[in-house]
């Protein structure tokens, strides 16, 4: 079973390095339906997996200069209470018994199919929305990110629906907040949305990964089995991915997730 775990880690280590999003969307299904893990602990623990094999990406973004850390404050400002609050509910409803498997299980579901669709979409919907200029409802949603307090209030709710989004089923910090970020702050790089989602999203998970300990719902043995198999996967992933590709491995990866997300509804 060991082994099982260290290939498994090792195999969403590769697709993390590839392709920069899997981390949590791909380990949480394997753990629940690969290994029969129950999924209030596989979340937990996938949470502090998630934060601890992306962390590195801060450090190097950040000597590059690329963080947008006072988008990210906004994030977090959103994010970290949503965080605490479904912690906390959770928590005095069962989670830690066992109480909220299905439930954990149809939000990981959701949280999949919405990932998937956020990277195949993410190109066509940035093309709808400068095809539709003049329309009503596009001119809205411009007037809300040019709009400087409307845009503030806005980053601060999509933090807090990634914290309830993450803190039951490890999924969303990844390709749903660049998705919103790609829209709210279209003069960002390419670069810069990519090192500030994940800035966000690391310490989202670990503060969601703790509290999940907290609870008891981490498996501190089965983290380090993983995390033997990731660090290294990711590795030989950013290699491969630079010969892979990306117009072919993120639709791949969108269509097992939203393969692995009906599975979870259904």
């Amino acid at each position: 079973m060991e082994w099982g775990f260290i290939l498994a880690g090792l195999f969403v280590g590769i697709m993390v390095g590839m392709t920069g999003v899997g981390g949590g969307s791909l380990m949480t299904p394997i753990l629940i339906f690969g290994f029969s893990i129950q999924p209030a602990i596989a979340v937990g623990t996938d949470l502090l997996f998630a934060a601890i094999t992306k962390s590195g990406g801060i450090w190097a973004y950040w000597r590059h200069g690329v963080v947008q850390w006072k988008v990210v404050w906004k994030l977090a400002v959103g994010s970290i209470p949503a965080t605490l609050l479904t912690l906390w509910m959770m928590n005095l409803t069962g989670m830690h018994e066992g109480e909220h498997s299905e439930i954990i299980t149809k939000a990981l579901g959701i949280a999949l199919i919405l990932t998937s669709s956020a990277l195949l979409l993410k190109g066509w919907i940035g093309r709808l929305l400068r095809a539709q200029e003049g329309h009503p409802v596009v001119n809205a949603l411009y007037k809300l990110r040019q709009d400087e307090g409307h845009k503030a209030m806005f980053t601060v709710a999509t933090g807090a629906g990634l914290g309830i989004m993450v803190t039951i089923s490890s999924v969303g910090a990844g390709a749903l907040g660049a998705v919103i970020l790609l829209f709210l702050y279209p003069r960002m790089k390419g670069v810069e949305i990519v090192a500030t989602d994940i800035a966000h999203a690391v310490p989202l998970t670990f503060v969601a990964g703790l509290g999940h300990s907290a609870v008891g719902t981490v498996d501190w043995s089965l983290l380090l089995y993983l995390l033997a198999g990731s660090l290294p996967g990711i590795v030989i992933g950013s290699h491969l991915g630079v010969r892979i590709s990306d117009q072919l491995m993120r639709p791949l990866l969108a269509v097992i997730l939203v393969l692995v997300g009906i599975k979870c509804l259904f």
